[in-house]
This record gives structure tokens, sequence and C-alpha cells, in this order.
């Protein structure tokens, strides 16, 4: 018979069941797992890296094995990382070690496996009892507990402030958060034995980590340690393991349902005392000033940082969309009926999410999703697990990630311009609307928003942002576009037609590319009598040029001109040209051309490329191709093979040895036409496919990045580029012998001077020369590199050297070599060029790279008695 508090208790219970989401079932004392088969969720399977990524070799982290899928936030270092939010979610509940988030300050401490046991942290202050405990006495001295707990970076999907005003933080896209299972002591029963003193109120804690501005520390309240139900522990496992060095081996303090920056890693100090932390980065990081205060007025008036109304604590309740993933793409016509939306919520200071909503009409009427709470099944759970007790029966707290889901009909899809979703926790806490900017960009939590852009028959989904440098995300584009992302409306207006832009983009000042004085009129028919090489005009924004006097001169050959003959090239002129380029233009402008015919090659040019003609042979000089992209290769963290399909499996590209294509795209946050010339890697008589070896340039703090590389690499799979080619001064023909200019010349070496993706139009030539058992063409290479790690296409130089031995020679040097590399170092220098490259009468010298390198070489190669004859610049 149950007593009347227990009936009340059960009540309660049995009502919570029948309204609120689900709850775990009641569990009787030693029941659970009597089967003997574990019904929560078990860590992913990880290995683990084993090998230090030379990006890291050359910094204080060169101890730490790192999994190269992590997106760096910071660049090099510190290590600074999230998981790709599709990759996160996709491992389920638990993350495992190598995709979990990040955040660290400066050098990870190293810590060798004979040290681990003997690691030591000290509890003092307002203590009666202080006391110096090794890791050894805490693991046998003391009850060991292992729970799920999920751990949030404060500045998750700070990206987004960022994108409406700069924060003085970094930009953590949406997955800067993981869950683990960890294994230690509750922090309450090691200061318990030190016997805090009854005016004892804060714990502060202090790691090892060394930064400019001492110990990184923090602190949080004492009586927040020692109730139970906020579980805050001292952790040395993680997952079943032993913490890793980016993870706090060997001890972390963990403070559930807080913002990570309080769980303190390579932990060494508590401190009791009487008033928070005076660690600087406890008063200078982790807090949220009132939006009106500026950075500049923040680093005026130091006060705003001493403020403890301002401090973080609790995480805010938050939700993101995992699916559709960002740059997902829903084919309408090939679709199932139904599409089941999915993504992830928390809450904060062990506040369950009561409920998610979605909205497919901007937030006019809200759909229940599906929750499903996987916490809960260690609830019903009693047992050892990794070394601790896993006892959660009696614990009311919430400190995970839940996982939301609903389906709605793809045609619903297809209506929407958008998917919005906002959490709720149990004390009714919601997800604003708008956006609360401030200074450090933490906690940022309005509704997520998914926007739906539909092209053609596809539906093509757009996340807000993307982390770190990466480009892409709604945001972007609206913001570039100069329209107001705090209008309330996501910068597109009442009807979404656009926002009135805050401000219009800043153009430059033009360059001006007629001459004064020129009033011919020029006719299509007799620009028609100039589409040949003898006499080559082309049309630059309505205006006639004769390219004949340019023809030896153009760095890009004088095909580059004859293909544009008697066309309108203005697209591909400007997006490819320097200010340089643009002002040489007067000294060949003849006239303008008139009205309808420039009419005539409006429609001829909209015409381009529509013959359904079967073609044999890809490229055309003249007109612009299409092909799809079908697959992205890794290669590094910034470089990617782009493989793209031709029009059908017996087509070849109709590439020429050494000579290079243009790319046509449009920047995916302006729309603006950006076209790059690029030396395919794909094989001369290879069908069907073309290959693109490309460097991804990302923005710096520093600097922009690439326009083109960018916008390559948020080109979805099955979206098309165009292309147009061959074209370049040079053509490697066969067995020494090449054509320069139109110009053949006979070689019997070869000198290969180049740098980072430089290597494309040498390998090319490489290549060609070695595959040919008769070509006796010898070939020496210089390849300059930052570090091991960005020597492109380095398996197959290297089998070039191997299997012709006395005909090919490749020598690497780099700039930010490890203490093992055996090779040169330093960049390419006149003393490396003589050491390797002796001047020889039948020699020639093939040069690509950044335009720095080919301004030193050109100056070593002509102090070392080399002629302008005998050096071709790609």
């Amino acid at each position: 018979m149950r007593s009347p508090f227990e009936e009340i208790l059960g009540n309660a219970a049995e009502l919570a069941a029948a309204r609120l989401p689900p709850t775990p079932p009641e569990t009787e004392d030693n029941e659970s797992n009597a089967s003997g088969i574990c019904s929560f969720p078990l860590p992913p399977l990880s290995i683990g890296p084993s090998e230090v990524l030379d990006i890291d070799k050359d910094t204080p982290d060169c101890h730490v094995p790192r999994d190269p899928r992590l997106i760096r936030l910071t660049g090099v270092h510190p290590f600074n990382v999230e998981p790709p939010l599709s990759a996160l979610y996709n491992e389920g509940f638990l993350t495992s070690p190598d995709l979990f988030y990040v955040r660290n300050h400066g050098a990870v401490p190293q810590v060798h496996e004979d040290e681990i046991q003997d690691w030591e942290f000290s509890i003092e202050g307002l203590v009666s009892n202080p006391m110096t405990i090794t890791l050894r006495q805490l693991m046998s001295e003391y009850e060991q507990a292992t729970y799920p707990i999920t751990l949030v970076c404060a500045g998750n999907r700070r990206k987004e402030q960022n994108l409406v005003r700069k924060s003085k933080g970094f930009s953590w896209g949406s997955a800067g958060l993981s869950t683990a299972l960890f294994t230690g002591v509750a922090m309450s029963e090691v200061i318990r034995r030190a016997r805090p003193l009854r005016r004892a109120r804060y714990v502060c804690m202090e790691g090892a980590d060394k930064l400019p501005n001492g110990f990184y520390g923090t602190s949080v309240k004492l009586n927040w340690v020692m109730d139970p139900n906020r579980g805050i522990m001292l952790a040395y496992k993680m997952n079943g393991e032993i913490l890793r060095p980016d993870h706090g081996k060997p001890l972390r303090a963990v403070i559930p349902g807080q913002i990570g920056g309080r769980s303190v890693k390579w932990l060494k100090k508590l401190t009791i005392t009487d008033v928070p932390s005076s660690n600087w980065y406890h008063i200078n990081d982790n807090r949220v000033l009132p939006a009106m205060v500026s950075p500049e007025e923040s680093a005026e008036n130091p006060h705003w940082w001493y403020d403890e109304r301002y401090v973080i604590y609790d995480l805010n309740v938050n939700s993101a969309i995992a699916y559709p993933a960002h740059g997902e793409q829903l084919s309408l016509a090939d679709s199932f009926e139904n599409y089941r939306i999915k993504g992830y919520a928390y809450g904060g200071g062990g506040r369950r999410v009561g409920r998610v909503e979605i909205s497919l009409d901007k937030g006019r009427t809200w759909r229940l999703s599906d929750i499903n709470y996987p916490e809960d099944l260690y609830r019903e759970a009693e047992q050892e697990l990794y070394g601790g007790r896993l006892d959660m029966s009696w614990r009311e707290s919430s400190f995970c990630w839940c996982f939301w889901s609903l389906s709605v009909k793809v045609s619903e899809l297809d209506g929407a311009s958008d998917i919005l979703v906002r959490a709720m926790d149990e004390a009714m806490n919601i997800q604003p609307r708008d956006m609360y900017w401030s200074v450090l960009g933490m906690m940022n939590n309005p509704w997520f928003r998914v926007a739906i852009i539909k092209d053609g028959n596809l539906l093509r989904f757009e996340h807000p942002t993307q982390p770190a440098f990466m480009p892409g995300g709604w945001m972007e584009k609206i913001k570039m576009a100069g329209g107001d992302l705090t209008d309330g409306h996501w910068g597109e207006g009442l009807g979404g037609g656009g926002s009135t832009p805050r401000h219009q983009p800043v153009k430059a000042e033009e360059v001006r590319m007629t001459r004064d004085g020129v009033d011919r009129v020029v006719t299509i028919d007799e620009l028609q009598k100039h589409n040949k090489a003898d006499q080559p005009w082309i049309v630059l924004g309505g205006e006639v040029y004769d390219g004949t006097g340019f023809l030896g001169e153009h760095p890009g050959g004088a095909q580059s001109i004859i293909s544009a003959a008697g066309m309108d090239s203005t697209e591909e002129f400007m997006a490819i040209h320097s200010e340089t380029a643009k002002a040489m233009m007067p000294k060949y402008h003849i006239g303008s051309l008139d009205e309808r015919s420039q009419l005539a090659l409006r429609e001829e040019k909209a015409q381009e490329g529509q013959s359904a003609a079967k073609r044999d042979v890809f490229l055309q000089q003249r007109v612009w191709t299409k092909a799809a992209l079908v697959e992205k290769r890794i290669v590094s963290w910034d470089t990617r093979i782009f493989v793209f399909q031709l029009e059908h499996e017996e087509q070849t590209p109709g590439l020429r040895v050494g000579q290079h294509l243009m790319i046509r795209l449009r920047d995916p946050t302006t729309d603006e036409v950006v076209i790059r010339s690029y030396t395919p890697i794909t094989e001369i008589k290879k069908k069907g496919i073309l290959e693109v070896l490309i460097k991804i340039y990302f923005d710096t703090e520093e600097t922009k990045g690439g326009k083109m590389t960018l916008a390559m690499d948020a080109l979805p799979l099955g979206h098309c580029a165009d292309f147009k080619g061959p074209t370049g001064k040079f053509e490697y023909i066969g067995r020494g012998k090449c054509s320069i200019g139109g110009n053949i010349r006979l070689a019997e070496s070869f000198y290969m001077i180049c740098a980072g993706s430089g290597i494309t139009p040498i390998y090319q030539v490489l290549r060609a020369i070695m595959q040919d058992p008769e070509d006796n063409t010898h070939c020496t290479a210089l390849d300059g590199n930052r570090t091991l790690e960005d020597i492109l296409c380095k398996q197959d130089l290297d089998a070039f050297v191997s299997g012709n031995p006395g005909r090919c020679k490749i020598v690497y040097t780099l700039t930010k070599a490890h203490e093992e590399w055996e090779g040169a170092r330093g960049r390419i220098s006149g003393e490396l060029i003589g050491e390797h490259m002796p001047r020889s009468d039948g020699a020639l010298v093939l040069i690509c790279g950044p335009k720095a390198l080919e301004e030193s070489v050109y100056k070593a190669l002509s102090e070392q008695g080399w002629g302008d004859s005998d050096m071709v610049f790609f």
C-alpha cells in the first residue's frame, strides 16, 4: 500500500504521462538491464586519429593527432573547431571524440601516459582542510560515476551575429556542441572533504593551459557544485577512454547545463572563495553585454566587464535544423510524397525541452514536432559503465540535447519560401524571433531559418550561414545585396521581395576604356569580317577594339584574342582582367557598334550552346558549354578535385597538353559572374569526364578569399559550370616539340618551376613526357610549398621519378617543414635554381605560380644568363 505522499507522486506522474511529452517508465530497484541487453545508446565507433596532421606539425600542438574533418574556425592555431553539422547529427546521440567540438585558447598542455596517474590538483582557499589530490587518488578513493552530458560553446551560431555586425568572437556555425559519456567523480565529494568555510560562495577553477593573460580560469557558485541535481563533476574519461589532449587530458571539470567555457580543461586548482573569479578570462569572456554597448564602448569603459549581471552561466534554449542540410536538393519529380524535417534542440540549467515547433509560413502558424529524448534511456538503467556507476533514475535534471522531427508534404515545401524552428523549455523560455546582438556574439538563439530556393524542378535549401570562413548561406546573400538582416523579415521585406537596403554596395571608380575623338560606327557586317586571326576585332560593352597589335604580347597567348574575335566578350574580359589591363584598352579602341548590331550579338549570345548536335569534343573556343559537377574529391583541408560529367560518355574534353580552359560561375553570395582559367588534370584522351584540381582560398581575418575558388567549393553536386577553351600560348606536342605563340620549338630538356596549385600545367607536361617511352626529353622540376600536406599530386610525381630514373628529377622545398623533413627548405631561390638547373642551350624553363614567385624566378634566371625566349610563364 502506498503512502499519501506516494499516492500524490503517483497520480501526478500518471497525469504528466497523459499530457506531456514521453517520460521514462518507472524502474524497480535491481531490475534494470536484467536481460543483459544494453537499452541505451553507446558511443559510435572511434578508432581515433593516430598521426599529427601536417598543418599542426609546426605549431605548439605538434603532439596532438586530430581528425581532418573538423572545420577550423581560427586558422591553424589555436585549435578551435566544430564538425560538419550533418556529420555531427549522423553520429547520433553520442559524439565520438574524433568529431567532438574543441575550444582552445592556446597551446594544449602535453601530458605523457606515464604522468597521468600522478597528475595533481589542489583544493584551497576558504576551506579548513586544504588538499592536493592525484588522479590516482581520485580514481581509487572516491565513488566513480558515468552519465551523458551535452557541452555547448557559448558562441554556437555566432556567425549569424557576425553577419549582422562583427562581434569580437570568431564565427561558429550551428555545430558548436557535442555529447559524450563522461566518467569521473562528483566535484561536491572532493570539496566536501576539504570542508568549505561558512562564508564560501564560489568555486574558482584553473587549468594548466598557460596563456598570454595567465592560466585559463573561471568560477561557478558553490551551492550549484554541492547540488547533486546539477551533476557537476571532475572527469577523466570520455566515452570510455581517457580524455584526449584537446578535451582536457588527463582531468577536466564538466559543468552540465552551462556554457562550455565553465568546464575547465587540464584542471590544476579549485579555489573556494566568497567572490567570483578574478581570472582575466572569467572577466573578459563569456558575457552578454547590453545590445547598445558597442565594441568601442566596451573597450573604452572596462566597467562593463566587471558587472556580474552580464555573466553567462546557464545555456539558453536553442534549436537548429540538420535536415534539410545546407545545399541539399530535392527533386519535385522524383521525390517521395513526404519529407521528414529533422534537427536538434537543447535547454540550459537542467531544464528539459518541452516542445519544438515548425513553421512553413514565416511564423504565422506553427506545428508541433515529435521529440526523441535519448537521455531518458539512461535513467532506466542502473549499472557499472566504463568504470563508473550509471545511476540517473533519481535525477530530475536534463543535461543533453534531444532530437526532433516532423513529416511534411513535399508539395508544402514547394509552396513555402522557408522552414522555421523554435524550441521552448519546461520553464516556458522560448527562442525569440529576432537576434539579440552583443559585443561577444554569444548565446545566439533566434528562430533557426532554412531558406527554400526554387531552381526549376528542384528545391534547394540554404542554412543561415556556413562556419568559419566558408562561404554560403542566405544571410550572406541578403547582406551582399544591401538588405537589412534586422528588419524583422530576414532581410526579405514583408512580401518576401527584398527589404530597402540600409546601404548600397560601394562601387569602385571605373577605369575608362575608350579613347577621346573616336567616333566611328561599326556595323555587324564589318565586325564579322574580323573574326579570324589576321585582324581580330572584339566587342567590350558595345565598343569595338582591334586586338591585332596585342596578339604577340597577350599573357594568355594569341588564341585568347582570336577565340573572342567578332564576338561580344564583355563578360569574360571584365571578370578576368585587372584594372591595369583595362587602362591599356583606349590604345586599341577603334569605334562603337551600332544598336542593331549590338542587339544581333545579344541574340547570338542567348542562343549560345543550344545546339542539339552530338559533339565528339566537349570544349569550344568561342562558345561556353555546360557540364554538371558529379563529384568532389577531398585532397586536403583546402584542396579539392572537382569532377564534371561531359555531355556523353564517349565525348573527349578537347584538351591540349599545357593549355588551360576558362570556367564561368556565379558568386553564390553576390550573383556576380566569375571567370578564371585553370589547367585540368584529366588525361587528354580520357572520355566522359573533366577533372580540375583547385586550391580553395578561404576568407581570413586579414584578407578576402578567392571569389572563384569559394564559388566552386559552394557549387552543389548536380549543378553546372560553364567551360570554354582550350587556350594558352604554350602547347606540348610531344618528344621535345612544343608550340610557343604558334612558333615551333624543340627542347632537349625542360626545367619546371612551380608553387602550390601552379603544379597543374607542369603536371600535364610532365605526365605526357613520362608516359611516352619514346620521349627522351629530360625534366627537372622545383616544386615549392608551405607544408608537406600542401604538395599536390605528390604520389603521381614521385611515381614519375621512380619509373623514369635519369629522365625525371623533382625537388620539393618547404617553407614550414617539420623536423623530419629531409628535402630542401625555404622558398625557391636563385641559389636553388642554380644548383639544380644549370644554364643549357637546349633547355626551356616552364614557370607557373603566384606573381611574386614569377617575378623572383624571372630575376634569378636573368641573372644566370637565361634569355626571355627561354622562359615560358603560364
